[in-house]
């Protein structure tokens, strides 16, 4: 089997899946019981959120632990909106964000509130003059993803917050599920940034589990109210074995990033140049600095996405339509409707998502198989 669909979710780190199981096992009372039990509990949820402060160059208290991606990114949009609404009701974001972002600024503006969703270009990147164009005295938030689920683009997140720096009340988000352990970290973790949203899921941890990285100092009102866990930010008893494997999940994937990230790279170069010699593929995702390492996303022209998912999962091999999100919707790509492709072909768009695991080797596999799949398609599709 090759697996190659890791921006959908990866596989649980057998030591993190050992942290987990230890946990469940011998430390399973609630960290906020006063009991010797529970406060064991607690000291190791605070060691958690000290390990992943330290990886991240931030302080203890500005980690706050949630479900996962979604949580975190409706927790920053929303918990800005309520914290902010008498200051403005203007809030900016892209028009490739995941849903988990563009749903939840769609609700607001149900709710009254106004948002810009700046346009891309063909490589599905935003303007900073179409930001700074946007920007308004009542606007109250910025929200843009580090790397584009879908094709993989970095976005200009150095040059977003240069400009933000001229505007010091306005919150800076960035939804870096698909970007952490991907070689741009300090992008990401930019001094004039507020907010970070992180997914365990999808760097060796658990699912169900994640957390957002904010600012002292920046107002952000709880979207889970209830007990008073992570100092009354978010409520709800923490998921401790779930967060002591994340931890350590993350703990890892930083571990020699560049060599990691090198190989990515290298993996995603072999599959690039062999496809891009033939005539019916389109591709999205380039292999330059301005992509992360780990996506590419390109068609089969005249071939449904999920006709050539299944093709490829027949031969032992698992990639993805865009968004796993929506994959089983069979709806176009969000990100490349954004960048006014085709319809006809943004609904043949795949992606295939790599990891620190994924061989050269696989790659070579991959394109073996490819060409079996793209002389078959070519035979029964007389547009493909």
């Amino acid at each position: 089997m090759i697996y190659f669909d890791n921006s959908a979710t990866t596989k649980v780190a057998p030591s993190v899946l050992e942290t987990y199981t230890t946990v469940s096992q011998k430390v399973w009372g609630n960290p906020s019981s006063l009991h010797n039990f529970g406060e064991t509990a607690f000291h190791l949820l605070e060691q958690s959120r000290q390990q992943i402060a330290d990886l991240l160059g931030a302080k203890p208290y500005e980690i706050f632990f949630t479900s996962g991606g979604t949580e975190g990114d409706n927790w920053v949009v929303k918990g800005t909106a309520t914290a902010k609404r008498t200051f403005g009701k203007h809030l900016i974001t892209t028009a490739v964000e995941h849903p988990a972002i563009h749903n939840s600024m769609v609700q607001l503006e149900e709710l009254g509130f106004d948002v810009t969703y700046l346009p891309v270009d063909k490589e599905g990147r935003i303007s900073i003059d179409d930001l700074k164009a946007a920007i308004r005295p009542d606007t109250i938030l910025v929200s843009v993803m580090a790397v584009n689920n879908e094709i993989g683009t970095i976005q200009p997140l150095t040059e977003v917050a240069d400009v933000l720096k001229q505007y010091p009340k306005i919150h800076f988000h960035i939804d870096a599920v698909q970007g952490i352990g991907k070689g741009i970290q300090e992008m990401i973790m930019n001094d004039r940034v507020d907010f970070v949203t992180f997914s365990g899921h999808k760097f060796h941890a658990p699912r169900g589990v994640g957390f957002i990285y904010a600012r002292s100092g920046r107002k952000l009102a709880p979207l889970m109210t209830g007990g008073g866990q992570e100092n009354n930010w978010r409520s709800g008893t923490e998921n401790v074995p779930a967060i002591a494997g994340m931890a350590k999940a993350l703990r890892l994937l930083l571990t020699d990033e560049t060599e990691k990230v090198a190989r990515e790279r290298a993996i995603k170069q072999r599959v690039y140049d062999h496809i891009k010699e033939f005539n019916k593929v389109t591709i999205f995702s380039q292999p330059t600095d301005g992509f992360a390492p780990h996506i590419l996303c390109f068609t089969i022209n005249g071939v449904r996405g999920e006709t050539i998912v299944h093709a490829f999962e027949d031969q032992g091999i698992y990639i993805s339509t865009t968004s796993a999100c929506s994959s089983k919707k069979h709806l176009a790509s969000s990100t490349l409707m954004a960048m006014n492709t085709p319809e006809a072909i943004a609904t043949s768009a795949i992606r295939i998502s790599l990891d620190e695991n994924n061989t050269l080797a696989e790659a070579d596999e991959f394109n073996r198989v490819f060409d079996k799949l793209y002389k078959r398609f070519s035979k029964i599709n007389a547009d493909a």
